[in-house]
Parts: structure tokens; C-alpha cells; sequence
């Protein structure tokens, strides 16, 4: 989207659309990449060997900073309103569940295609140069931690059109059922896997068994409340509750939250709970649901800003680039920093912490120019006929996305993963493509 196009989008803003759903969007992912920022301490020891360290997680007030910083469930409550909203404009257009999840599956899969060619041909230059494979790894895994996302969001998605069904039938009797698969899910990871059973968490290499793989399905539980909650969002449940309600609702997510991270098991840093997801972001989805309910008046006056709309539309065409690439980018960044000479503040140190402010605008800046290119990956092509019609091929192209891209989150990016993942994204594009190619 050019400038003059964004100046332009508040006249042409689609009638009925909810705009503080995509100020928060947008709000999100700019905190992630902040956050991401304050995680990657990059300086160097006192013998000049090079330190890599996660230096705001070892902060004292990080874990109860956490609980409010952490607004992953957002984006799936966020992405379940838009659910709704797409499904019923897709329903009146007599467009079926499987052209809604193709059309899913390319906006989620083609700016993955980039990000894999990427890493993968990235990953293999490092071990054919022979770096150090401690170094790669460090950073490998630090760019592979945000891929989760690809994999939950576009599972959800895929069922969407399902669970509105289900939606319209049980309504809150659906909520109920997924909070539940959930607690059986943690009850069996914890108590009966790594208490009874004492099988310890996933080792740091290689491709064992490990604690986490049994709390895998609640990628399903956990994640589908939070879609859950948008379609009530959108179904204006949350807006039919007075302010004091709201209130509550959030009091009582944070009581409950409190309570089940006291069990055992869970974690107080609720970074800890993201994966694989449990009960923990169940709680935080109807905080954050809530919360988003009762900043609405401000945010709406916000979002009747031209400059505001503006800047919402811009950088919104451009999300999954910001998303998937920010990381690469902040790795190299700090990569060229430590080949010019330049001051290189410790990590922790008053200077680092000014200096992270200005670091978010160079990072935005980069991830800002790539996107110049990146963005055409962003836009779906148009409709056209499906060279694989049937629902057996969505489907599979779903499994071939998502798999390898759950093997990542659950053992770290490494070249042989990185090099399946975009195996299975390209095929899974093979079989979502149509006889026109034109990209609009």
C-alpha cells in the first residue's frame, strides 16, 4: 500500500467495521517486536568473548509484567471476530467452508514461503561455512520462537467455520467443553506425564520425547476459546455488559489465573504457559477480551482520526511481514553492530534500556524497507479455479503447513526443519493454487 493510499483508506474504511479490532491487532505486533527487542542482549564478556543472554526475562518484575505483556490470546480473540465477519460476508456470497479456508491458508502460507526460503538457505550456508553450531543454534531457536503462531492461528482457522456452527447451537455450552479438554490436557501433562510417569521436559538437542509434546492439543483447546470468545465478541455479547461487569470479568480471570498457576506445574511467567498453551491463556483470553470491551469508547474516538486510521491501514498491510520478520532482521542488525565499530552497551545496562527505543525504530525501519518487497507475498490472488477442488486436498495442505511448523516450536529451527517447513508450505500452495496466478 502506498503512502497516498493509506492517507486515503479513513473515506473508504468498509461500512460496519469495527476499527480499535484492527488498532489492536496492530498494537499487538508492535509490542511483540518491542518485546522480542528487550529479549535479544547481544554485548560482550569480559574476555571479549561474545554474550548472548534473554536480559528482560531476568528481571525481577518480568513474570508479574507477564501477565499483562503477554497479549498472544488477543490475537486469536481478534481473529475469531474477524472469523465471524469474513464467514457471513463469505455465506452471503454462497461461498463454502473449504473456499474459506484456501483463501485462510494463502495469507498465512505465502509470507511463510519467504520467511523459509530464507532461513533455510540461511541455516545451510551456516553449516557449510562452519560456524560455531552452538552460536547457530542460540540464534536459530531465537528466530524460530514466534513460528507457533503460524501453526495454532491457521489450525483455528481451519475449524472456524465448524465451531460458528457449533457457536449458533450451544453457545456458551461450546466454551465450556473447550475449558475442560484443556484442564484434562494440562491434568494429563503434568500429573500423569511428568509426575507420574517423571518424563522431563524436551532436551536442548535432538528430537526426543519430552513433557511438552503431551500438552500438543491444546493448541486445539486453549486456542479455539480464544476464537470462541471473538465470535461473542462480535455477536455483541461483551458490549451488552456494563463497565462494572467487564470489571469483574476481568478481576475473576486474574483470580482464577492466580489460583491455577499456584497448582504446581503451571508457570508464573505466563511466556511459560504459551507453549504449548495452557489453561493459563484461557484465563488471560477473557481478561484481555474484557479489557478490549472496556477501552472501547477511547479507542473508538482514537480510530476516528485520520492519523490513526492511517497509520492502523499502513502498517496492517503489512502485519505477517512485521510478524515474521523481525526477528531475522533485529539478529541482523545486531550482527552488523558488532562489526562496525561502534559503542556497544552491556546488556542491562541504563544505556541498553535507553538505547531499546531507538533500536524498535531502526528494527521497524528495516522490517519497513523489506516489506517494500515482502508485501506482495501478503496479498491473496485473486479467485480463479481450483486446480484441487475437493476438501481432501485443503485438508492436506493445512497438515503440510502446520506440521512441520509445530516440529520447529517443539524442538527448536534448526536446517532439517527449516528445509521441511518449506517443503510443506510450498506444497501446500501447490495444492491451493488455481489456474490464474495473477496477484492482485
Amino acid at each position: 500500500m502506498s503512502s497516498a493510499a493509506a492517507v486515503s483508506t479513513p473515506r473508504t474504511a468498509p461500512q460496519g467495521r469495527d476499527l480499535t479490532l484492527d488498532l489492536a491487532r496492530v498494537t499487538c505486533v508492535l509490542l511483540v517486536v518491542f518485546v522480542h527487542i528487550l529479549f535479544t542482549g547481544v554485548g560482550r564478556a569480559p574476555g571479549g568473548s561474545l554474550l548472548i543472554e534473554r536480559t528482560v526475562e531476568a528481571q525481577p518484575w518480568f513474570t508479574a509484567a507477564s501477565w499483562v505483556a503477554n497479549i498472544m490470546p488477543l490475537f486469536f480473540v481478534v481473529g475469531g471476530y474477524a472469523a465471524r465477519a469474513g464467514w457471513r460476508s463469505a455465506v452471503a456470497r454462497g461461498e463454502s467452508a473449504d473456499v474459506f479456508v484456501r483463501v485462510r491458508l494463502l495469507r498465512l502460507a505465502r509470507p511463510a514461503l519467504a520467511l523459509f526460503v530464507f532461513l533455510t538457505a540461511a541455516l545451510g550456508a551456516a553449516r557449510l561455512i562452519g560456524l560455531d553450531p552452538a552460536l547457530v543454534d542460540v540464534v536459530a531457536i531465537g528466530i524460530g520462537s514466534p513460528l507457533w503462531f503460524l501453526a495454532a492461528y491457521m489450525i483455528v482457522q481451519a475449524l472456524a467455520p465448524t465451531m460458528m456452527g457449533l457457536h449458533e447451537r450451544h453457545g456458551m455450552h461450546v466454551l465450556i467443553v473447550l475449558l475442560a479438554g484443556a484442564v484434562v490436557i494440562d491434568t494429563l501433562r503434568f500429573t500423569v506425564v511428568g509426575g507420574m510417569l517423571a518424563i522431563q521436559p524436551i532436551a536442548g538437542t535432538g528430537y526426543g520425547l519430552g513433557q511438552e509434546l503431551f500438552g500438543i492439543p491444546n493448541i486445539v483447546f486453549v486456542w479455539l476459546f480464544a476464537q470462541q470468545l471473538g465470535f461473542f465478541l462480535f455477536d455483541g455479547w461483551f458490549a451488552a455488559r456494563r463497565g462494572w461487569q467487564l470489571m469483574l470479568l476481568i478481576a475473576a480471570g486474574y483470580a482464577a489465573l492466580w489460583g491455577l498457576v499456584s497448582l504446581g506445574g503451571y508457570s508464573w511467567n505466563m511466556l511459560g504457559n504459551q507453549w504449548p498453551p495452557t489453561t493459563a491463556m484461557v484465563m488471560l483470553a477473557v481478561v484481555q477480551a474484557s479489557a478490549l470491551t472496556l477501552l472501547r469508547r477511547p479507542l473508538t474516538a482514537l480510530m476516528r482520526t485520520r492519523a490513526a486510521q492511517g497509520a492502523v491501514f499502513l502498517i496492517g498491510s503489512r502485519l505477517m511481514t512485521i510478524y515474521l520478520w523481525h526477528l531475522p532482521v533485529i539478529m541482523i542488525l545486531i550482527g552488523i553492530h558488532l562489526l562496525l565499530p561502534l559503542p556497544l552497551p552491556a546488556p542491562g545496562s541504563p544505556a541498553w534500556w535507553w538505547t531499546r527505543p531507538l533500536f524498535l525504530l531502526v528494527v521497524l525501519g528495516a522490517v519497513w524497507a523489506l516489506s517494500l518487497w515482502l508485501v506482495r507475498f501478503e496479498k491473496t490472488p485473486p479467485a480463479g479455479v481450483a486446480r484441487h477442488p475437493s476438501a481432501g486436498a485443503t485438508v492436506a495442505a493445512v497438515l503440510l503447513f502446520v506440521t512441520p511448523v509445530v516440529g520447529i516450536t517443539a524442538y527448536g529451527l534448526d536446517f532439517p526443519l527449516a528445509a521441511a517447513a518449506l517443503i510443506g508450505t510450498a506444497a501446500a500452495l501447490r495444492l491451493m493454487s488455481t489456474t490464474r496466478s495473477a496477484v492482485r
